[in-house]
C-alpha cells in the first residue's frame, strides 16, 4: 500500500501541478507588468528527466492520481512532447492548461504523445478586448486552437475564463452560449491577487452568487457532486452540457484542497498562495537520493496551513504572479 501525502489537517493530496516554464507567448495584463518580465535562465529550469524523476517518486510513493503541465505558457516549452511521453507512462489523468495560441500547430502531437485533456484559458470573445487583455491579436488562432483540440479528439475540452468586474463579466453568458453550441465545458473563475501588477482588489471580484444568479436568469441549472474539484458544478436542464465555477475568493474550497504544485524552476509550494517554497532542484543537483526527497515532500506538506485568508487583514499576498507559480 502506497504512503500519502497528508497535512496536519487530514487533506490528502493526489493533484500535481507542474510548471514547465515561466515564459509566454502573450503579455497579459494580469499576468505580467506592461514592461515585461525577467524570466529565468533555461539551466535553472527543471530538466524533462528531473521532472520525470520528481513525478515518479510522487507518483509510486504516495499515489499522486493527476498531473496537469502548466507554464507560464507550457507550450512555449521545446519538444514539450516528448515530456508528455515521458509521463503519459505513469498512468494517471494528465492534462494541461493553454492559451491556445499555438494549438492549431501542435495539438496533434500533443494527443498522440499521451495528454488525457486540455484547459484552454480565453478570458474574452471579443478581439479588441483580447487585444487589450493580452497585448497580442491573436483570438483567431486561438479559437482555432480550440477547434482543433476538439478535433483531434481531446474531449472534454474546458475554458477558463476569470472573471473580472468592469472588464469582462458583460460576456459571462456569452460563454456559456459559446460553450453550448460548440461542446465546451466553460468555467469561470474569480479573479485572485495573484496579478503581475498587484492592482487586485476584491470590488474586482465577481462572486459565484453574481456569476450563478446572472446564468440562471436565462438557463434552469442543477447541481453536480463535486468531490475535491476546485470548481463547483451545474448541468443544464434543458440538454447537455455543464459550467463550473472556481470560487477561490467567495466560496474558499481550501478544506477540500489536494493540490500541490512544482515551479519551473524546481520550487515545491504546498499552497498556491504559499509564502513559502521548498527546494527540490538543489537536491536534484547534488544527487540526493529518493528517501531525502520524499523527506522534503512529506515535511512541505504537513506545513501547509488550513487556508489562504484572501479578504482578511492576515491575508499575505505572494511575492510571485500566477505566471511564476503555475496554475
Amino acid at each position: 500500500m502506497k504512503d500519502q501525502l497528508i497535512d496536519t489537517y487530514g487533506r490528502v493530496h493526489r493533484d500535481l501541478r507542474i510548471s514547465v516554464t515561466d515564459r509566454c507567448n502573450f503579455r497579459c495584463q494580469y499576468c505580467m507588468p506592461e514592461e515585461g518580465m525577467e524570466w529565468t535562465p533555461r539551466e535553472e529550469l527543471l530538466t524533462f528527466e528531473e521532472i520525470e524523476r520528481l513525478a515518479s517518486l510522487l507518483v509510486n510513493k504516495f499515489g499522486i492520481e493527476s498531473i496537469r503541465l502548466t507554464g507560464g505558457e507550457p507550450t512555449v516549452r521545446a519538444n514539450l512532447s516528448k515530456l508528455i511521453e515521458k509521463l503519459a507512462k505513469l498512468n494517471v489523468d494528465l492534462s494541461l492548461t493553454t492559451n491556445g495560441a499555438t494549438l492549431p500547430l501542435i495539438a496533434g502531437e500533443l494527443y498522440d504523445a499521451g495528454l488525457d485533456r486540455i484547459n484552454i484559458s480565453l478570458d474574452t470573445l471579443d478581439r479588441k478586448r483580447f487585444e487589450s487583455l493580452t497585448r497580442r491579436d491573436n483570438l483567431k488562432q486561438v479559437l482555432h486552437g480550440i477547434e482543433t483540440a476538439k478535433s483531434v479528439g481531446f474531449d472534454p475540452v474546458k475554458i477558463n475564463m476569470v472573471v473580472m468586474k468592469g472588464v469582462n463579466d458583460d460576456e459571462v453568458l456569452d460563454f456559456v452560449s459559446y460553450g453550448r453550441e460548440n461542446g465546451l465545458v466553460v468555467r469561470f473563475i474569480e479573479f485572485m491577487p495573484l496579478d503581475a501588477d498587484e492592482t487586485w482588489t476584491e470590488s474586482k471580484v465577481m462572486p459565484q452568487n453574481e456569476i450563478l444568479e446572472l446564468i440562471s436568469s436565462k438557463y434552469d441549472l442543477e447541481p453536480l457532486s463535486r468531490g475535491s474539484s476546485p470548481a463547483a458544478r451545474w448541468k443544464f436542464v434543458d440538454g447537455p452540457g455543464e459550467i463550473g465555477i472556481i470560487a477561490t475568493v467567495s466560496e474558499a474550497f481550501c478544506d477540500a484542497c489536494d493540490r500541490i504544485r512544482l515551479t519551473a524552476d524546481g520550487k515545491f509550494r504546498n499552497c498556491l498562495f504559499a509564502i513559502q517554497e521548498y527546494d527540490v532542484r538543489k537536491l536534484l543537483r547534488e544527487n540526493a537520493g529518493d528517501e531525502k526527497i520524499i523527506e522534503l515532500f512529506s515535511h512541505a506538506v504537513k506545513q501547509k496551513w488550513a487556508g489562504h485568508q484572501i479578504g482578511k487583514s492576515v491575508f499575505i499576498r505572494p511575492s510571485k504572479s500566477m505566471s511564476q507559480i503555475g496554475g
